[in-house]
């Protein structure tokens, strides 16, 4: 009868395993073992029979002590168990042997944690695990994932530090250019420099800074830049723009990694006058406590300040959140609310108690009225807009002593009487005269300002008014 076949264990990768290997005796095939991994487990029916520890750290720490006896699966942490039983069934089979990471406890704070193979010997032989200390390998990924958290903070320091920056840089009211040392190509502008220039800040960025002057005053533009590179002091200049206009420059550097800038400040006849528009931003920002909300922007409508009221009407965290923005992204039902508020503005150098709507940065409107103001004297112009919620007005409780109407009380000892949509329509007509009434003793009885808070026409109104008989009473 033929032997046994063993065809289910995995074939050796040796040629001539057989005849090279069978004369090892137990405490050769011991030693391969221990110096193979840094524990090695003999285990049988899933009971740990022996130990052996080459690691020094292991050994020191007092590692498997107490296993032998034991089943494996009760050696480690409660997350690895099913890891040890799929350890175990692996060694019984021919497929390829893959390492699973267990975590034993160590009665310390951190699990020990360990790689382990297994390989089961022929026949009805015992299972043999051999692991690797992952601590090592543990600390270095600790290592890492700590790094990368702190390269993660340091870059959000950076960009912190870089927003501070540009909303520094942008709320200058001083015209100011970074210029790069070598080439002397902008690198930054800000928006006062814009205005001087006559050129949007952004195309400014990457322009030839000398090529801003006249011909004649490019060469004593280089030599000023020149000068404050080599003293490494402030250095001014008196030249033309390549429009004509009179300006003085002063030039200072400072370092940005192991390159130089320039920092280039505009004065003269352009400066001078953003000066008054600087003042006044000053002087806006002192109107930070208002109750209202308060904007300031520029002629293309363009915000240059909001107050904190306008910041928490929009759901804004930080001012910088709103400046460069266009007005009609939070304020007007459309475009034509704010054409007609600007045409009034324009005519009369004011608007008050306009009708309008105002959208948070979740798109959520509220009734508001706004009233504003051109300051015309400014060149360019600014325009200020105070704006105040309406629509809380009419959810307020009743002052004391005021009654409901006693037609509610009608309405309501209807129920039971008439059909709910007959009762729906009476309430719904008693609601539109009670509205029409309070726009009216909010605007003092202006009709024109009544018909704008409740988005009614003029005719409409007057039809209303007329048919609720509310012009016979005035």
């Amino acid at each position: 009868m033929d032997a046994p076949s063993h065809s289910s264990q995995p074939k050796s990768s040796f040629r001539d395993a057989d005849r090279h290997l069978s004369g090892l005796d137990a405490q050769t095939v011991a030693r391969l073992l221990e110096q193979s991994s840094d524990i090695a487990v003999i285990i049988e029916n899933g009971l740990v029979k022996d130990v052996a520890i080459s690691s020094d750290d292991l050994r020191k720490t007092g590692f498997a002590a107490g296993w032998i006896g034991r089943p494996w699966i009760d050696t480690v942490s409660s997350d690895s168990r099913t890891k040890i039983e799929a350890l175990l069934a692996q060694g019984e089979t021919s497929a390829p042997i893959r390492p699973r990471q267990v975590n034993h406890p160590s009665g310390g704070v951190r699990d020990v944690p360990v790689s382990y193979r297994t390989v089961r010997a022929e026949g009805l032989g015992p299972t043999i695990a051999l692991g690797r200390d992952l601590r090592e390998v543990s600390e270095l990924q600790q290592r890492l994932v700590k790094a990368q958290q702190d390269i993660e903070r340091d870059y959000a320091r950076m960009r912190k530090a870089e927003a501070r920056y540009k909303m520094v840089f942008e709320a200058v009211a001083e015209p100011i250019l970074i210029v790069t040392a070598d080439e002397l190509l902008i690198e930054a502008a800000n928006r006062a420099a814009g205005k001087v220039l006559g050129i949007e800040p952004d195309r400014l960025v990457r322009a030839d800074f000398p090529g801003l002057f006249l011909p004649r005053a490019s060469r004593a533009v280089e030599r000023m830049a020149a000068k404050a590179l080599a003293t490494g002091s402030a250095v001014s200049e008196k030249t033309e723009l390549a429009d004509g206009k009179k300006v003085s420059l002063s030039a200072s550097v400072f370092g940005q990694g192991l390159e130089a800038r320039l920092v280039i400040k505009i004065g003269g006849e352009g400066a001078a006058a953003l000066k008054g528009d600087g003042d006044r931003t000053q002087f806006l920002r002192a109107l930070e406590e208002l109750p209202d909300a308060l904007v300031v922007t520029d002629e293309d409508l363009r915000i240059l300040a909001a107050n904190r009221a306008f910041l928490e009407m929009a759901h804004l965290s930080e001012e910088e959140h709103a400046t460069g923005a266009r007005l009609s992204q939070y304020l007007g039902r459309s475009t034509t609310d704010l054409n007609v508020l600007m045409s009034t503005l324009k005519n009369n150098g004011s608007a008050r108690n306009f009708a309008t709507v105002l959208r948070d940065r979740f798109d959520s409107e509220e009734q508001v009225e706004v009233s504003a103001v051109a300051t015309g004297e400014a060149r360019p112009p600014l325009f200020a807009f105070s704006v105040r919620i309406v629509s809380r007005r009419f959810t307020a409780d009743p002052a004391p002593g005021e009654e409901l109407p006693r037609s509610v009380d009608h309405l309501t000892n209807l129920v039971g009487r008439m059909p709910l949509k007959d009762i729906v329509r009476d309430s719904t007509t008693l609601i539109e005269r009670l509205c029409i009434e309070a726009a009216l003793k909010l605007t003092d009885d202006n009709r024109a300002s009544a018909a704008e808070i409740l988005g009614l026409s003029r005719q409409g109104l007057y039809s209303k008014l007329k048919r609720f008989g509310i012009d016979d009473k005035a």
